[in-house]
């Protein structure tokens, strides 16, 4: 269910790392716990992040939660589709990407979970 190319947070965040740089979007788990996305606020190309630091929230009909970046660096792209169109996150939750972050410090991945480790925390 949870692809394998992928790590993810116990915050329900998905990340894709490519090289030096990682995308960033919230889970499946995630989006149905969230009900319809209606609304992203997301944070502006050049901000450097922490690992854990909010990064923006998300909106849905039941709710507004926080977005947490699983990983430190800077954000060199916002996806500006999902502003004008949030419910995608619904649709295709593995693909619809957040931001994309140049990866600071390379051992934050260590805590990251794999698909079989998250499979376990969301049962």
């Amino acid at each position: 269910m949870y692809p394998p190319e992928l790590k993810y947070t116990k915050d329900h965040e998905w990340v894709r790392v490519s090289g030096d740089e990682a995308r960033v979007g919230i889970t499946d788990y995630a989006q149905k716990q969230l009900g319809d996305v209606v609304y992203l606020e997301l944070p502006e190309v050049g901000r450097v992040l922490k690992k854990g630091e909010v990064f923006g929230t998300i909106e849905s009909v039941k709710a507004v939660s926080e977005l947490f970046s699983p990983i430190a660096g800077e954000v060199t792209e916002v996806n500006r589709t999902l502003t004008d169109r949030p419910e995608v996150v619904n649709s295709d939750p593995h693909s619809a990407w957040m931001i994309a972050i140049k990866l600071g410090d390379s051992s934050d991945q260590n805590d990251l979970l794999d698909a079989g480790q998250y499979t376990e925390l969301t049962q």
